[in-house]
């Protein structure tokens, strides 16, 4: 029987267990997305985990538009980072850096008064706070140019380079949860006529071009990708995403890469999981997200749906999550007021085990 506490090789690095902390926006950043000690703090204090993914980071000042989140794309951020992967691997740990353009979610007050770029002109459902706080509905984005997707690619792979560069140990492309990437994916919102979209190929060439832009500046074994396929953040839909992300799973497949993880906790509408669909399809490292705990990860493994598991949420209450699962220790309930708070409380300050024992 195969469990989260047996070893597990992915990509180049040998992990400990196949406990990922999965990426979470934190929003401890500021205004400039410069980590800081607080942030470097606080992934260490998880560094038990098989795998760290940060919280997704900009590649552009174009493509950041959530409050307070990180960039790697400044020398100040690039710094600020190192002293991230430095603080994790003093403590045994490893760290990918998810990366991201944020597409149609950039509000215009992120992006110099202009509307943002997405594959076609379909706006996307709600709104966001800005940097001072007060929430801006978004607007009918742009449709973004085939020059423009170039140097968007050619971004994804300086971020990469910046990020390895910085300590860090590979990243994960994040094309899930409706920004730029995930965006070209669907169908709902790719309504292109050009090489760009219309067939699954053509929707998934923005995120080919990109896996092979980064893969050839860091290799590929220390590039994974993220997907979503049944949610609908922001009003993002696909009309056959037990076709669509299959098909996406099997492109992937070209590519020796470190991981796909998939994020998909509850399909919406009663549609049937498409993770099963994806894990026949996909033939390297799968990681499952998606409202886990330690008996339903554990089954999980054991029945081969996924080689590791990601959780998102019992990370932030339970710095310690790895011996708390060990030792089959009471877990600590985060406090949602303070998920993307400034400062201390509820960030760095949850107690470890023993300290609450």
């Amino acid at each position: 029987m195969t469990i989260l506490f047996d070893p597990i090789r992915i990509g180049g690095l040998n992990l400990p267990n196949r406990i990922i902390m999965a990426p979470l926006t934190r929003g401890r950043t500021g205004a400039a997305g410069v980590p800081d000690p607080l942030v470097a703090e606080y992934y260490a204090q998880r560094a038990d985990a098989g795998l760290l993914i940060t919280e997704a980071t900009a590649i552009n000042a174009q493509g950041r538009g959530w409050r307070n989140a990180p960039g790697i794309y400044t020398d100040e951020q690039i710094a600020g980072w190192r002293a991230v992967a430095d603080a994790v691997h003093a403590r045994g740990g490893h760290i990918f850096m998810q990366i991201w353009h944020m597409g149609r979610t950039v509000l215009p007050k992120y992006a110099n008064g202009e509307r943002p770029v997405a594959p076609s002109e379909i706006k996307a459902d709600g709104g966001m706070l800005d940097q001072d706080g007060n929430r801006r509905p978004f607007v009918i984005p742009r449709a973004i140019t085939i020059s423009e997707i170039k140097r968007t690619v050619a971004d994804f792979a300086k971020a990469a380079e910046r990020a390895v560069d910085a300590g860090l140990d590979g990243v994960e492309i994040h094309a899930a949860n409706n920004f730029l990437v995930d965006s070209f994916l669907r169908d709902g919102t790719n309504r292109r006529k050009d090489d760009y979209g219309g067939s699954i190929e053509n929707r998934a060439r923005f995120l080919i071009e990109t896996i092979e832009a980064v893969s050839r500046v860091i290799g590929a074994n220390r590039v994974g990708v993220r997907l979503s396929p049944t949610n609908s953040y922001f009003g993002i839909s696909d009309s056959q995403p037990h076709v669509t992300f299959p098909g996406v799973a099997l492109l992937l497949n070209r590519f020796d890469l470190a991981y796909l993880h998939i994020l998909e906790s509850k399909p919406e509408g009663g549609l049937a999981p498409v993770s099963p669909l994806i894990r026949a399809a996909y033939k390297g490292t799968l990681i499952q997200n998606g409202g886990y705990n330690f008996e339903s990860g554990n089954e999980a493994i054991d029945a081969d749906a996924a080689d590791a598991i990601a959780f998102g949420t019992l990370f932030i209450a339970n710095p310690d999550l790895v011996t708390r699962f060990r030792r089959r220790l009471p877990l600590a309930a985060p406090d949602p007021e303070t998920f993307y708070t400034p400062g201390a409380a509820g960030y760095i300050d949850y107690p470890f085990a023993r300290s609450a024992a």
